[in-house]
């Protein structure tokens, strides 16, 4: 191996062909797994959020500010309902499923049925970067399966040709709650800069096609850097950076209690007469905030 098989979750980011690719990887499993714990999501719903917040993690890394921020929304019609997940510029990620606990029957070849729960609709993709307005791209859902929609945004959002591969296995596990847990997860992203050859083009396309699952390769003990070394070694791959993601909500109470105040008074004085206190729930991590007085 290439590196050390680190047990909490990492982004590798590197370039190759003279520069021409840009490539990351990561490691997501821990992430996936708090999301799990959070939402109590059904076998499905853990793959869909789980593969939505590894490509928010991936993509964390065009960010270059401290203040700059990332949002994924994935408004599908089917039963999952809308997903959202965040992700600031040092890869801390959170998110939800509309419907956590929908699920879908497997597939005729024994997989999870991401597109089917996703259904038909749009992927938006926010970048606030600090400028006067933030950046908004929306894309039509190719599959629902997240690689596809995350790398058919890029191409016509972005204009950035991309290879985009997410994974998640869920597990049985009979000590876990639900009985199961998310086994592996991960991803990475290959993306081709100005300057690409066409020969380049043609070959990634071809490893692709013919590349085992994410999953599988972490599953047999792949690091991140070992999947790009494997995808581009023969480019002149190089490694320039790792660094930890994880899933970190940012709610507070101050942060609720300011939301709260975008009601009227008269709102909230009728709801703290009827029921004597304000219960709030943040989507991203169901942490509850009462309140008895405003």
């Amino acid at each position: 191996m290439s590196e050390q098989i680190l047990d909490y979750d990492y982004i590798t980011t590197g370039i190759a062909a003279g520069g021409t690719v840009r490539a990351i990887a990561a490691q997501t499993t821990n992430i996936v797994n708090t999301a799990l714990k959070y939402h109590m999501t059904s076998p499905t719903a853990t793959a869909a959020l789980g593969r939505l917040l590894t490509a928010g993690a991936l993509m964390s890394s065009q960010l270059k500010n401290d203040t700059d921020s990332l949002t994924i929304q994935v408004n599908g019609k089917g039963p999952l309902g809308r997903m959202i997940v965040v992700s600031d510029a040092h890869a801390n990620v959170r998110g939800f499923v509309r419907n956590p606990q929908a699920d879908m029957p497997l597939r005729s070849d024994g997989k999870l049925d991401v597109g089917g729960a996703v259904g038909k609709g749009f992927i938006v993709v926010t970048k606030d970067l600090g400028l006067k307005e933030p950046y908004v791209g929306t894309t039509p859902l190719v599959s629902g399966e997240i690689a596809e929609d995350i790398a058919q945004y890029f191409v016509v959002s972005e204009q950035v040709p991309s290879v985009v591969s997410l994974g998640v296995l869920v597990a049985p596990s009979p000590r876990a709650k639900l009985g199961y847990k998310v086994h592996k997860a991960g991803g990475f992203m290959l993306q081709l800069m100005p300057g690409a050859s066409e020969d380049l083009i043609s070959d990634l396309e071809t490893r692709i096609a013919m590349y085992p699952p994410v999953t599988t390769l972490l599953a047999a003990g792949a690091t991140p850097s070992d999947i790009l070394q494997d995808f581009l070694g023969t480019y002149g791959l190089e490694v320039m950076d790792t660094h930890a993601c994880k899933y970190s909500c940012s709610c507070s109470r101050s942060r609720m209690k300011n939301a709260l105040r975008m009601l009227s008074r008269k709102e909230i004085d009728e709801i703290l007469e009827q029921d004597g206190q304000i219960e709030m729930c943040c989507h991203f991590c169901n942490k509850k905030y009462i309140f008895k007085d405003i």
